[in-house]
């Protein structure tokens, strides 16, 4: 096969997703207070932009119904879930429910919420948003941060949650 046939060759998306499943991601919450309830999405391709200034990304699903409303608003949070979170991520990824019935988190006075006991927050503003095939690329400038370095983080590998081994 050349290099041609593997640029214009049409690809199943379940080969897509094993292929794509090789790089381990981390887990996030993105998530945001709307009329005083909280509203979230699980994401799985959050990576750092630059140092400065300090920006972040995620991308985001074009049909999902949750993302047309988070980006509405002023500051979101980015939650780096922990190892201990799998089920907070099943929650935030759901299509049905309160993601947020059963979870604790705190919001911030400008509304972003981040999920407690994550391994990392992130206070976030939408800086720009690159459409990208289904996704929308999400570029966030950050406002404050902090990190738990003894929360490992929640790992998503090979299409299931994986842990870190120390």
């Amino acid at each position: 096969m050349t290099v041609q046939d593997i640029t214009t060759a049409s690809h199943h998306p379940k080969e897509l997703r094993r292929v794509f499943g090789a790089f381990p991601s981390g887990v996030t919450a993105v998530a945001a207070l709307v009329d005083g309830v909280p509203v979230g999405l699980a994401a799985s391709s959050f990576t750092s932009v630059s140092l400065s200034p300090a920006l972040v990304s995620v991308c985001a699903d074009v049909s999902s119904t949750t993302w047309p409303v988070l980006r509405t608003r002023p500051r979101l949070g980015i939650s780096v879930l922990g190892a201990h979170q799998e089920q907070a991520c099943r929650q935030l990824s759901s299509k049905n429910g309160e993601r947020f019935a059963t979870l604790d988190y705190r919001a911030s006075a400008d509304g972003a919420v981040f999920v407690e006991g994550a391994s990392a927050w992130l206070e976030c503003e939408i800086d720009s948003v690159l459409p990208a095939g289904d996704h929308d690329i999400v570029v966030f400038r950050v406002h404050d941060l902090d990190a738990d370095p003894t929360v490992p983080p929640l790992v998503f590998h090979a299409s299931k949650f994986q842990r870190l081994a120390a």
